[in-house]
């Protein structure tokens, strides 16, 4: 026998079986993220890009028979806009390359009713790529432009268009399927009424599955998901309760039940989370009438905190102006929503802290929600579901803001939690909240305290929590 061999033989006889066994990891709990929706869920902030010939005409959904040379930006700068989101804290930017009016921001092979000098698409797409932000497209299935939208023609234009994006323009990791469907329009020069049905007329498994050969790590956006769903509304507002989880089946592109798709659906066949869209303007597209009705940094915060917030994303339109560019009013209060968010998450105040469980399962400690580490979390033994946990400070800290994460590899596991906080020898409540998810903020009057507990309060049977992370943060005072 060698060395290594005496030596495992011996440690072996001296240390309980139990504790040479790889710690056993809870069993996950209903639907789970794929792969590429939790890089998504990992990236919570990213803009929208509204851009067309409605920017010229001042209008919001174009005709459709607006001439191509309309479009015609002064002084067009991908960098620019590209570097206005960067500084605002996006993570990526998805374009409106094509949008109801039917006109593209690319030299499509498909139509002439296109920008004809310049391929708006391939240069933002490279700012992004500069500037390390993830590139998405929106591409209406509604074309207002085309002769043949309403027959099954313009199922094979509109798949040839999808194929340019996701073959021309580098990775795509998101796309933005539109629920606006039919109506008035110019049809190739038909001025008239084409109806559709949209739970038919698309046939979106086979244009999903046209993006998922093309680019599997795409995610696909509708009411009905697959990936990720319309939040119900256009406010970018989460329900106070937002399950990542819907029964898909439900529902369909263009068929929205905005009561359901605020709240999600629990437990739900699907993991198909949130998206809270809505624009820094009162507008999707430019319109100088607007530019001091801009959304305040204070405004863009609570959004914030309404979306990211409770678990879904948070998508803000920022419309490029007739220049080509963002406004500068735009551009300023972005800047100084990043400084707030900054100044507020940039400083986490359990650092130094210990934390104590009432239960801990072997292998997953207590410590874990505070290393900053994501693939690590706390659990307990599966008959323990509503557990808590205590975080004993360095020192006495204020605090406002608490955030909770769950590990969601292993689902949304946690129906609602309590967060107390040590005041004059007694525990006093400082927030509750339920759906916790990707992320979860409690935002409440500012406490000064040196200990501070968690609570599950509310889990299905024998699902214990899986929580990888709960940090305390103070925002600015001004």
């Amino acid at each position: 026998m060698n060395r290594r061999a005496f030596l495992f033989t011996t440690l072996s006889a001296a240390v309980p079986r139990w504790q040479l066994q790889a710690p056993r990891a809870p069993a996950p709990f209903g639907p789970v993220p794929s792969a590429r929706q939790l890089a998504w869920h990992a990236l919570e902030f990213y803009g929208f890009l509204h851009f067309s010939v409605n920017t010229f005409t001042n209008r919001e959904w174009g005709y459709g028979d607006e001439s191509p040379e309309i479009f015609n930006p002064t002084d067009f700068d991908a960098d620019q806009i590209v570097a206005a989101a960067q500084d605002g804290g996006m993570k990526g930017l998805i374009l409106t390359c094509k949008h109801h009016d039917g006109f593209c921001l690319w030299p499509s092979r498909y139509t002439e009713h296109r920008a004809k000098n310049r391929d708006y698409v391939k240069e933002i797409s490279a700012a992004c790529n500069r500037h390390g932000l993830k590139f998405g497209i929106y591409l209406s299935p509604w074309d207002r432009n085309h002769k043949d939208y309403g027959r099954p023609e313009y199922l094979t234009y509109y798949r040839n268009q999808l194929r340019e994006l996701l073959t021309q323009y580098g990775p795509v990791f998101e796309i933005f399927f539109d629920g606006a469907n039919g109506g008035d329009g110019y049809y190739g020069g038909a001025y008239e009424r084409r109806e559709i049905d949209n739970l038919t007329y698309y046939d979106w498994p086979q244009t999903w599955q046209l993006v998922r050969d093309l680019q599997p790590d795409t995610v696909l956006f509708s009411d009905a998901g697959p990936d990720i769903r319309w939040v119900g509304n256009e406010n970018g507002v989460a329900g106070e309760t937002c399950w990542a989880t819907q029964n898909r089946a439900d529902f369909a592109p263009g068929h929205a039940d905005a009561a359901r798709l605020n709240r999600g659906d629990r437990p739900g066949t699907h993991w198909v989370p949130a998206e809270c869209d809505v624009s820094i303007r009162p507008g999707w597209f430019y319109h100088r009438h607007e530019d001091d009705q801009v959304k305040t940094p204070a405004q863009l915060v609570d959004l914030y905190y309404a979306s990211v917030g409770r678990g879904a994303s948070f998508l803000l339109n920022v419309p490029p102006d007739r220049r080509g560019r963002i406004h500068e009013h735009d551009v300023a209060s972005l800047r100084e929503f990043r400084r707030i968010i900054d100044a507020t998450l940039g400083t986490n105040l359990t650092t130094g802290a210990r934390v104590r469980a009432t239960n801990a399962r072997p292998g997953f400690p207590a410590a874990n929600v505070i290393d900053g580490k994501p693939e690590t979390y706390w659990a307990t033994d599966d008959g323990v579901t509503t557990p808590s946990l205590t975080i004993e400070l360095p020192r006495e800290v204020s605090f406002n803001v608490v955030r909770v994460r769950e590990h969601l590899p292993l689902g949304q596991r946690i129906e609602a939690i309590a967060v107390d906080h040590w005041r004059q020898g007694t525990w006093v409540e400082f927030g509750t909240a339920t759906s916790i998810g990707n992320c979860r903020l409690l935002r409440c009057p500012r406490v000064t305290t040196s200990r501070v507990r968690l609570r599950v309060t509310r889990a299905p049977p024998s699902v214990c929590p899986a929580i990888s992370e709960v940090s305390l943060f103070a925002e600015p005072a001004s």
